[in-house]
C-alpha cells in the first residue's frame, strides 16, 4: 500500500472550497492520510503554490503551510489550531511571514495548491520559526514515501 493524501472536501485536482481560503473563514481544510510505511517515524506536510503570482507567467513558489513531525497515526481536523495538533507536531513559518495555515488568495487566475505529504525516517529537531528551504534540508536524505494531493482555487470575479 503506498502513501496517500486526501481530503473529504476537495478532490485531488478539484477545487478547494471558499471556505478554506482567504475569500472565506481562512482555516486549514481537514486531511487525512494512509499507507505510511512501517519505517516511518514522523511526516511533514507542505503546501505551496508555483503559480504566484500569475499562472500565466508564475514568478516563484508561495509556501502557505508547513507542518512537521506529524505522527503517522493521526489526521488533521478542519480549521485545526496549534493546540489541536498532535503531540509533538510543529508549524513552520508559511511566505506570509506567519505560523500556520494561510489558505490560497491568488490575485490572478486558477492556481494549483500542492498539498505534499513526507513520511520521514526520523523525528526533525525542534526549529523556531522553520521554513520551506530548512525543512527540505533537514529532509534531505530521510524522505521514505512521499505523496501529493492538488487543490485549485480562483477567487470569484
Amino acid at each position: 500500500m503506498s502513501l496517500t493524501l486526501e481530503s473529504p472536501v476537495f478532490q485531488h485536482q478539484g477545487d478547494i472550497p471558499a471556505l478554506y481560503t482567504c475569500d472565506g473563514k481562512d482555516i486549514s481544510p481537514p486531511l487525512g492520510w494512509s499507507g505510511v510505511p512501517p519505517d516511518a517515524r514522523s511526516l511533514a506536510l507542505i503546501v505551496d503554490d508555483p503559480d504566484a503570482p500569475d499562472p500565466a507567467r508564475p514568478r516563484r513558489i508561495w509556501v502557505h503551510w508547513i507542518l512537521y513531525n506529524l505522527p503517522a497515526a493521526a489526521e488533521l481536523p478542519e480549521g485545526v489550531r496549534p493546540r489541536d495538533l498532535p503531540a509533538g507536531a510543529r508549524q513552520g513559518l508559511n511566505d506570509s511571514n506567519r505560523i500556520g495555515y494561510g489558505g490560497p488568495c491568488p490575485p490572478i487566475g486558477k492556481h494549483r495548491y500542492f498539498f505534499k505529504l513526507y513520511a520521514l525516517d526520523i523525528v526533525l529537531p525542534d526549529a523556531d520559526k522553520m521554513t520551506k528551504p530548512q525543512l527540505e534540508k533537514a529532509m534531505q536524505g530521510h524522505i521514505v514515501a512521499q505523496t501529493e494531493l492538488v487543490g485549485l482555487y480562483q477567487r470569484p470575479k
